[in-house]
């Protein structure tokens, strides 16, 4: 099958009203944005002239050069295969971002400083704040599921309403109730506590879907023969309902770390020192926020990078346990 597709593709890249609209796509796009005041423009001076004073003359030309290599990328991309096809693309993604990045004139040497300080203090913190409330969100989310899918009136009805909430209120906005709300009941929870709180409340309303998701994907034959056996519900659930939901479960479950891992951010407005509130910190004095921000996102992003391969080996796993 995939290699099916990788054929059909190879294919569709070598079509000339492929590449034809490929080429007149990019060229409209570059069109839009004025390069002439950038490197581009400058090494386009012996076309163009002036990049300041070349005008439309300029931009067009700019624009048909990187219309042209553009196209010529995706042919040349085209003769090899899949896996290389997608490095390929990775790595010049790449080089652009870093190319865009550079555009902001960064003080690197302040990013090297700061960046140990960054990971030792903000990724340990995120990390733990992530993890504390992917363990607590799991908890009430197979609570809760079960109670969506009982026949009991007054359980469904609390869980229903829960998940309504909780998924309807922006996680912002529950972090500013809890923190600021219950101590007006009594409770007062520091801004640890009060983060992960609302962070685990807010997507065991996502995870009880996940989890009422993989426990309906199980045959109602399963509970029936289990019943016929003398297994109880919390035998039945524990032994031969949920393992056998891991693999519906695992892949949504996974993406919701990944989405908790940036959540976390939000609860920097209480003063969590966690990545993007030290971002915010280190950057404000010296006016630097911006190369501390990007430096927070590029971390962001490699640790997203991390789950996903994470993710992408245990579905695996998964996979090959049911062929087996």
């Amino acid at each position: 099958m995939l290699y099916a597709d990788t054929v059909e593709t190879e294919a569709l890249v070598h079509k000339p009203w492929f590449i034809a609209s490929i080429f007149v796509v990019v060229l409209a796009a570059f069109m839009l944005i004025d390069l002439t005041g950038t490197v581009i423009g400058q090494l386009m001076r012996p076309v163009i002239g002036d990049p300041l004073n070349s005008g439309f003359f300029g931009r067009f030309s700019i624009a048909l050069v990187l219309a042209q290599i553009f196209s010529l990328n995706v042919i040349l991309i085209g003769f090899t295969t899949l896996k290389v096809q997608i490095g390929v693309v990775w790595c010049e993604l790449l080089l652009l971002f870093l190319a865009f990045f550079n555009l902001f004139d960064l003080s690197l040497p302040f990013i090297w400083k700061n960046l140990p300080y960054m990971i030792t203090q903000g990724v340990v913190t995120t990390l733990y704040v992530s993890a504390v409330s992917l363990l607590i969100a799991s908890i009430i989310g197979i609570f809760a599921a079960v109670a969506k899918l009982s026949t009991n009136g007054f359980a469904y009805g609390i869980a229903s309403f829960y998940t309504s909430f909780f998924r309807g209120v922006p996680l912002l906005m529950q972090v500013y109730m809890i923190y600021l709300g219950l101590p007006q009941l009594g409770v007062v929870l520091n801004t640890v506590p009060s983060g992960v709180l609302a962070i685990s409340l807010c997507s065991g309303a996502y995870m009880a879907e996940i989890f009422r998701a993989g426990i309906q994907s199980i045959d109602r034959g399963q509970w029936e023969a289990s019943r016929s056996m003398g297994f109880g519900f919390s035998l039945t659930m524990r032994k031969i309902i949920l393992p056998q939901a891991l693999p519906v479960i695992i892949p949504p479950m996974g993406n919701m770390f990944i989405g908790m891992l940036k959540d976390s951010s939000l609860v920097s407005v209480l003063g969590v020192w966690e990545l993007t509130f030290l971002a915010r910190t280190l950057g404000v004095p010296t006016f630097q926020t911006m190369e501390m921000l990007i430096a927070a996102a590029m971390i962001y992003w490699i640790l997203s990078v991390c789950l996903e391969l994470v993710q992408a080996r245990i579905e695996r796993y998964f996979d090959r346990s049911k062929v087996r």
